[in-house]
């Protein structure tokens, strides 16, 4: 059986704060089952890209979006039960005893959450993951980011993944499982 690639990205806020995905990802973005979108699409066009790149798409409303998309969603690949959320119900930003809470009141076992513009990959009594802001625009910190997005492979009761990111125009991938 082959594993089951997940592609999860978010933050574009697309055109308000950037005009497209950095051409640098596009190689590394095919091929998927299933992509998940944490919000902050803000517009359909991101909707229809992930679309275009598996047939099921996961997408959940941020705080700017005005997108007919739920505040949640759950999906199941193998054993692992996944729950998406954009993440602006946490404060401070990011809190991860917040984000466990979210997780154990879901009744999952991975939360894939956004909203911060930060990359965060995380594994205590759950699974957290963040792939920060696809393109890299400003998130309402005082910290400028970086382009980053996930990509999860599911095979045989493990997850192994890579964290992306543009750092001075070059694709840098950091592998992490659970």
């Amino acid at each position: 059986m082959a594993a089951m690639k997940i592609l999860i990205f978010g933050d574009t806020h697309i055109p308000e704060r950037a005009k497209e995905i950095p051409r640098e990802f596009v190689e590394y973005l095919e091929g998927f089952d299933i992509v998940v979108i944490t919000g902050d699409l803000t517009s359909e066009r991101v909707l229809r890209f992930g679309e275009r790149l598996a047939e099921t798409v996961i997408a959940v409303r941020g705080n700017m979006d005005h997108l007919a998309l739920p505040q949640s969603a759950k999906f199941r690949v193998e054993d692992f039960r996944f729950g998406v959320v954009h993440g602006h119900q946490v404060y401070p930003r990011g809190n991860r005893e917040q984000l466990e809470e979210i997780a154990t009141e879901m009744g999952v076992d991975v939360l894939i959450s956004g909203h911060t513009h930060l990359p965060d990959i995380y594994y205590g009594n759950k699974i957290l993951l963040n792939p920060g802001s696809m393109t890299g625009v400003w998130g309402g910190g005082a910290f400028s980011t970086i382009p980053s997005f996930i990509i999860l492979e599911v095979k045989g009761g493990r997850i192994q993944g890579k964290l992306y990111r543009l750092l001075n125009g070059e694709v840098v991938a950091e592998q992490f499982s659970f």
